[in-house]
C-alpha cells in the first residue's frame, strides 16, 4: 500500500499480521496442546483425550517427553502470537522532497526501543539496490543505498511475489527521488 504526493512519498510496511504468521500461531499453539495433554494424561493415568487411552503411553519417558515438547511448543507459539499482537515489522518508509528527508518507522518488541525511527537526509541517498535470489527460497529485497552507511533493507524478504512487482516499486521509488537503480 502506497500513498504518494506531489512531494511526499510513504510507503507503508506489512508486519507480523500476516495470514500465514496466525496459521503457524494457531497450528503450533493446537499441536503443543495436544503434546501437552496426551503428556499430562499419561501422568494422571486418565483419558483427557478421548481417542487415546492413557494406559498406551508410560509417564516415563514417552509420557514425560510429550510434555516438554509440549511445554515447548507452547513457548515458542506464546511467543509467534506476542509478535503478532504487537505487529512487529510493521511501519512506513517516507520520502520528503519538501524537506529533503528519507524517515524509515518501525515497530519493535516492547520496552525502550518499541519505536524505531530513523532520518537521513535524500541528498545522501546514493541510489536504491535490488537483491534478488531464485531458487527453492526466493529472495527480493530492496535496500536503500546512503553514503557512509551500511544499506538500509526497504522491504521484507517475502513481500514481492514476482520480479516485475518488485522492479515497478524500485523504478516508483527511483524516478520520485530522482536516484539511480543497482541491482544483485
Amino acid at each position: 500500500m502506497n500513498s504518494q504526493i506531489e512531494d511526499i512519498r510513504v510507503d507503508f510496511i506489512t508486519g507480523s499480521r500476516r495470514v500465514s504468521n496466525f496459521c503457524w500461531a494457531l497450528i503450533l499453539s493446537l499441536g503443543a496442546l495436544g503434546f501437552s495433554l496426551v503428556g499430562f494424561s499419561s501422568y494422571l493415568r486418565k483419558d483427557l483425550i478421548f481417542f487415546l487411552s492413557a494406559e498406551q503411553i508410560m509417564f516415563v519417558p514417552q509420557g514425560l517427553v510429550m510434555f516438554f515438547y509440549g511445554i515447548a511448543g507452547l513457548s515458542i507459539s506464546f511467543y509467534l502470537w506476542c509478535t503478532i499482537w504487537w505487529n512487529v515489522g510493521s511501519g512506513y518508509n517516507r520520502f520528503d522532497k519538501r524537506n529533503g528527508t528519507f524517515s524509515l518507522f518501525r515497530w519493535g518488541f516492547p520496552g525502550k526501543n518499541r519505536r524505531i525511527f530513523v532520518q537521513f537526509l535524500i541528498r545522501d541517498i546514493r541510489s536504491v539496490r535490488m537483491e534478488v535470489r531464485e531458487g527453492f527460497l526466493p529472495r527480493r529485497i530492496l535496500y536503500i543505498r546512503i553514503k557512509g552507511q551500511q544499506d538500509i533493507p526497504l522491504s521484507r524478504i517475502e513481500e514481492y511475489s514476482t520480479l516485475r512487482e518488485m522492479e515497478d516499486k524500485a523504478a516508483g521509488l527511483a524516478r520520485f527521488s530522482k536516484i539511480s537503480i543497482e541491482g544483485i
